[in-house]
């Protein structure tokens, strides 16, 4: 897992590598990971600081949502190259089959027969995923499952 230090040894490197994308971003990093410890009173865990590269990671995305949107391809491109700089600290995503599997096997353990019973799904795939997958397309996913389950008794 990443650490505060090793976001720092990597500022610099990019600092001595002139690699302005990487030091904005990795400047940005650490400047919302200082936020995120004086909120908390003290230094960030594991799961910490994945929860700031995690938030960082998904303004991006908006921020790519909303440029292409306003038709400026030259924002996105530049948000995109953030973002792909954020990714490469994240730990590795669960593929979409991966995905599926674990959605199929929180709806058997939690016997869910209804789409009014996300939660209940949700609860379970929580710690299962955390980090791991993005939690829209998740929750979509499981939508999409439990709209194909039929309910008991029919």
């Amino acid at each position: 897992m990443i650490t505060r230090a090793q976001l720092e040894a990597d500022l610099k490197d990019a600092m001595r590598a002139r690699d302005e994308r990487r030091k904005l971003t990795l400047r940005g990093i650490l400047a919302a990971v200082q936020r995120a410890e004086v909120e908390r009173g003290g230094p960030l865990d594991d799961s910490g600081l994945t929860a700031v590269f995690q938030k960082e990671a998904k303004a991006r995305r908006e921020s790519i949502a909303d440029a292409q949107k306003a038709r400026r391809p030259d924002i996105a491109a530049s948000e995109q190259a953030e973002l792909v700089i954020i990714e490469s600290y994240l730990p590795n995503m669960l593929s979409e089959e991966e995905l599926v599997r674990l959605v199929q096997e929180a709806l058997a353990e939690s016997g869910t027969a209804g789409p009014k019973q996300i939660g209940a799904v949700m609860k379970i795939l929580g710690p299962k995923i955390k980090g791991r997958a993005d939690g829209r397309v998740v929750n979509d996913l499981v939508r999409q499952q439990l709209s194909r389950t039929p309910p008991d008794g029919s």
